[in-house]
């Protein structure tokens, strides 16, 4: 009952196969080989546009990365309060990009809202004030409470930040996810929303160690090529991580990836809510479940082989706090099982 992360879980088949494919033969080092080269043409078809793309091993590197793209002196970049970048990255991409800010807004659901964003552009005159200037939008799709931006939200957000010249980046590392649950295009959600660029999660989702930047509408990967290369995320040897990415890419394994996993979460969260002995705040629109359960459950549950933590105290909203119960945090992935879901509501019975 393996519910602590889909980072936990391993490789789908198919990446596993790519890999086992490749073999020892020889090939161009630094992407000169045919399976890197086929990446950003794959993207494109599936993205309805040209788009250029960097390969990194992370979806940190790939946030990162991009915030230092669009990074000026005393530039600040906003986000959501719980965002990745804010909270889980170790100040990696301010460390990478000396004298960056980030700047953190709140909003229900890990969601940015139009209102709250418009009032923080209104202390920005022409993005500018004493605390630097703006730089950056970024946004998590899925958020960090698994919710999803629509695409009209995201096109709203992305017009905002737009009128002062803001650049739009999207923490994507389950946008798979996204796209499994409102059924549309991955241009719609991003290109065609305003977004200029795209972290792009493959790690979650199946693969091994292989996550992308895209970026679209014109920006160029160049300057940002440079930068990878200071981070040493300019790999030797980039086709076996081409080789995942077009693997999963291929017959839409990544989106029936996040279909399935959305799916668990659904039926998990549902089955939860119905025990009597959990309850669910929200219901998740990707892969991740939050619930409050008693601690004797919690003991009870982990005793029983269930693998899962508590989110953040500091990072629950003061209108879904329920007193005397621990919120805690269960995902489900590509490789969780209807025996899983089944077995945990079981043992919670």
């Amino acid at each position: 009952m393996m519910f602590a992360s889909d980072n936990w879980a391993g490789a789908c088949p198919q990446v596993q196969q790519a890999l086992a494919d490749l073999g020892p033969e020889i090939a161009p080092a630094y992407g000169g080989d045919a399976l890197s080269a086929a990446v950003n043409a794959r993207l494109s078809d599936i993205f309805e546009a040209p788009v250029e793309s960097l390969m990194v091993a992370t979806g940190s590197a790939a946030n990162a990365l991009a915030l230092a793209h669009f990074a000026k002196p005393g530039g600040i970049t906003l986000a959501h309060t719980n965002a990745h970048v804010m909270v889980d990255e170790y100040n990696g991409p301010e460390r990478l990009s000396p004298g960056l800010k980030i700047l953190g807004l709140p909003g229900p659901g890990g969601k940015l809202t139009a209102d709250g964003l418009a009032n923080v552009l209104s202390r920005f005159p022409e993005g500018v004030s004493r605390q630097g200037r703006l730089t950056c939008l970024s946004l998590t799709q899925a958020t960090e409470l698994g919710q999803i931006y629509t695409q009209q939200e995201v096109a709203h957000l992305s017009s905002l930040a737009k009128q002062i010249g803001l650049g739009v980046h999207m923490d994507g590392a389950r946008f798979a996810n996204a796209i499994a649950h409102l059924a549309c295009s991955p241009a719609d959600l991003t290109w065609r929303a305003g977004v200029d660029c795209l972290s792009l999660g493959f790690t979650k989702n199946g693969a091994w160690a292989a996550d992308l930047l895209i970026f679209f509408n014109g920006e160029s990967s160049v300057e940002a090529g440079y930068i990878r290369k200071q981070m040493g995320q300019n790999f030797s040897k980039p086709r076996f991580m081409a080789a995942q990415i077009l693997a999963m890419l291929d017959n839409d394994i990544w989106l029936n990836n996040a279909r399935h996993a959305n799916e668990k979460a659904t039926n998990l969260a549902t089955g939860l809510a119905a025990s009597g002995k959990s309850s669910v705040p929200f219901m998740p629109q990707a892969n991740e479940v939050f619930a409050y359960f008693d601690a004797a459950d919690i003991e009870r549950l982990q005793k029983a082989g269930a693998s899962f933590y508590p989110w953040p105290d500091e990072d629950i909203p003061d209108d879904l706090r329920e007193d005397d119960k621990t919120l805690m945090r269960l995902v489900c992935s590509f490789a969780t099982s209807s025996q899983e879901v089944e077995n945990l509501l079981n043992e919670l019975d």
